[in-house]
């Protein structure tokens, strides 16, 4: 593997940016993780397609990564190349008449929620309040538990390393709790969605219904990562945590939040290890205590012990 041959090949050769050792910190939700070897945001798919053949050639792993949301960085990094997607992919298209919107995988969530509204279009109430992008969202089918953004998509278009672009209709993906078919070595490089012409002032108002309703249920003062584990069968892992009497349980600077038990806060300097001290505990008194084995909503880059 030669990280350096890497950063030579695509520094000043890529539409995009090229850096190397960039601290993750900078670039989660969390506010935790150490630096990556090398850090890559390429602006087009002519970029993000060359990003990738170079970093296979010269052996180094890659993965891409959104607002960084749902990912818990170690604190040692991670010893190959984050990709992130941008100019190109930040681009919303939509024909309103007929409720068709086109979101690059880069658009902020939020960004997108707002722009719907506008259009006075309906059908991703859901996703109100929810972190990260439009790629991150459909790769985990983001929404509540009963409500998903895959129940909108009407197609979506990656990026099959070594094949070229894939463009799958929604009936051939499968759309679960927090997750999805889209094969895990594929790049979400955008998404169509078919919404729902409507009143502009009752989508409005079933928003900020949603939108309150979070802020009341969820810590918004202090970076988090969202959900921590996802909720099994049935079951609100929250409920099952506070049942635990584990609210405000931590370890250095990473805290089981006051408001709601699924979210971990960081409360200033907390580490990767921190966090991941407070998942095991969470993890261990709820499988003591109700036999259920949590399941990670978060994801992990870079080496923990």
């Amino acid at each position: 593997m030669s990280l350096f041959n890497a950063y030579v090949a695509l520094s000043g050769a890529i539409d995009g940016e090229v850096l190397r050792e960039e601290r993750m910190s900078r670039h989660t939700s969390w506010r935790i993780g150490g630096p990556a070897a090398l850090y890559v945001r390429a602006n087009t798919t002519t970029a993000l397609t060359r990003t990738i053949d170079v970093l296979s050639r010269e052996g180094v792993e890659w993965v891409i990564l959104g607002k960084g949301s749902n990912v818990l960085v170690s604190d040692q990094g991670y010893n190959g190349c984050v990709i992130t997607l941008g100019r190109d992919f930040s681009r919303i298209s939509s024909d309103a008449g007929d409720g068709i919107v086109t979101a690059g995988a880069g658009v902020v969530l939020a960004r997108l929620v707002g722009e719907v509204l506008k259009r006075s279009l309906a059908g991703l109430e859901c996703c109100v309040g929810i972190p990260g992008c439009v790629g991150g969202a459909v790769s985990m089918n983001a929404g509540t538990a009963h409500e998903w953004i895959g129940s909108v998509v009407s197609d979506v278009v990656t990026l099959r390393p070594g094949h070229g672009l894939v463009r799958y209709d929604a009936s051939e993906i499968a759309w679960e709790y927090r997750k999805t078919s889209i094969p895990a070595n594929e790049i979400i490089l955008e998404a169509t969605l078919a919404l729902t012409p409507s009143d502009r002032e009752s989508i409005s108002r079933e928003m900020n219904r949603r939108l309150q309703a979070r802020h009341r249920t969820q810590p918004t003062g202090k970076p988090s990562c969202g959900s921590v584990f996802r909720n099994p069968p049935g079951q609100s892992v929250g409920k099952l945590l506070e049942s635990c009497g584990l609210k405000g349980y931590f370890v250095g600077g990473a805290q089981i939040s006051d408001i709601h038990a699924n979210f971990i806060v960081n409360n200033g300097g907390a580490t990767a290890q921190d966090a991941l001290a407070v998942m095991r505990q969470m993890f261990q008194r709820v499988k003591e205590d109700y036999g259920i084995e949590l399941q990670p909503e978060v994801k992990f880059l870079g080496s923990f012990t």
